[in-house]
């Protein structure tokens, strides 16, 4: 139980392993002997990178998000329509006790 509150699974560990390599690139940048117009223009491309690449997961997350619902909705629609049949089987056999 301890393990489901330290961390959201390997979708967490992977985020924090991202976004400390991005820390280390600007930091790499930020101290490389280049003149501050290019470090300006790596950081910017490396920004713009990192934005496409987020634009991406959250894609695949809500496609992913999408699937789960779409495939529980049909599960809680068989059960509702089974108990719907169930009911009207009873209803039947109440409102008629004695068939011939």
């Amino acid at each position: 139980m301890s393990d489901e509150r330290c961390c959201s699974g390997s979708g967490g560990i992977l985020l924090a392993f991202l976004a400390g390599g991005l820390v280390g690139a600007g930091l790499a940048l930020l101290y490389a002997p280049v003149s501050g117009r290019e470090a300006r223009e790596r950081i910017g491309g490396m920004a713009g990178d990192l934005k496409k690449k987020a634009d991406e997961w959250t894609g695949e997350a809500k496609q992913k998000v999408e699937g789960f619902i779409d495939e529980e909705r049909s599960v809680i629609k068989a059960a509702y329509d089974a108990g719907r049949e169930a009911m009207a089987k009873e209803k039947a056999r109440f409102e008629n006790p004695n068939p011939q």
